[in-house]
């Protein structure tokens, strides 16, 4: 619940405006660049400038908001805690690899077979989805909701591996890819929100879902023409330009969910069971989430004490 009582209580419209604003500014600025690649090099102020200006605005933000005393979004929280860090970088990795991974396999298949039946052979896709979300509601209110994120960035890896083998994919590795894809994008970003919404009170968890899916929608929809034209104008042909975009997001996958189980084990965090009744009352969190780093933390803690005992202690 937000405090309006405090310091910046008649200021709080302001403080609401101005997240809202830089939020806004950010991303279109940084979609309006990006989409600008389709008819403009990488290397031009029409590209470049709303481009990394809007990500400049985007850092802005999240400065704003977890400096702020009395934040629209509560970002001091989430990105001190283990299980929201780690689910956040999962959550961005799939969405940057699996939209883009779509848009580079879409584009090749549609010259070979024609938009409609293209359309077709990555309906599985949609089925892979729609599997996660079965998946997602029988474990959400488990302890293997946490597990569920981390295999479907395998299921995702997958995806990618089998558009690898042929480029452009024959119709039986565009179906089997795109049912991967869809698993593993569905097995990914709905269940690591929830890891990250049930790591804070209740309260927060609109405004967490809303900070999260805009970094993942800038993530998403700013690298994909991104890639695209890296397909189109490296490596000599749309066909090796694809595969080596490919290689980068399957390296954007593994590296992700690397970094992602290494924070989760650096925190020293354990799965559990949500306490759904204390989340739902608004009485705190769902489950327990350590601190960020705090296994290393505590390491240092205990370097520093001794190294301040006595030689003859």
């Amino acid at each position: 619940m937000i405090d309006r009582r405090g310091p910046l209580a008649g200021r709080y419209p302001f403080v609401a405006a101005m997240a809202i604003l830089l939020a806004a500014v950010g991303s279109i600025a940084a979609f309006f660049g990006a989409s600008e690649l389709t008819t403009h090099p990488f290397v031009s102020p029409l590209t470049m400038i709303p481009l990394f200006g809007g990500l400049a605005v985007v850092v802005v933000l999240i400065t704003w908001e977890t400096r702020s005393a009395n934040p629209l979004l509560p970002l001091g929280p989430l990105l001190e805690s283990t299980i929201p860090v780690s689910g956040v970088v999962i959550a961005l990795a799939a969405a940057a690899a699996s939209v883009s991974v779509t848009d580079l396999t879409l584009a090749l298949v549609s010259g070979q077979h024609g938009p409609l039946h293209a359309g077709l052979l990555f309906l599985p896709e949609l089925a892979g989805a729609l599997i996660s979300a079965f998946a997602l509601g029988e474990v959400l209110e488990t302890r293997y909701l946490q597990y569920l994120p981390i295999v479907g960035m395998g299921f995702l890896a997958a995806g990618i591996v089998v558009f690898l083998l042929r480029v452009p994919s024959t119709q039986t590795t565009t179906l089997l890819g795109s049912g991967l894809t869809g698993v593993g994008l569905g097995a990914t970003v709905a269940p690591a929100l929830f890891g990250a919404g049930f790591s804070l009170p209740s309260t927060n968890l609109q405004r967490v879902f809303a900070m999260v899916e805009l970094l993942r929608a800038v993530a998403a929809f700013m690298i994909a023409p991104i890639f695209i034209h890296f397909a189109a104008t490296v490596g000599g042909s749309a066909r090796t330009g694809t595969r080596d975009a490919l290689w980068v997001s399957l390296i954007i996958v593994v590296v992700g969910s690397m970094i992602a189980t290494a924070l989760y084990l650096a925190g020293g965090a354990r799965p559990a069971d949500p306490d759904m009744e204390t989340f739902l009352s608004g009485d705190g969190p769902g489950w327990p989430s350590p601190l960020l780093l705090a296994r290393l933390r505590r390491q240092r803690v205990r370097i520093g004490d001794g190294a301040e005992e006595p030689a003859g202690a």
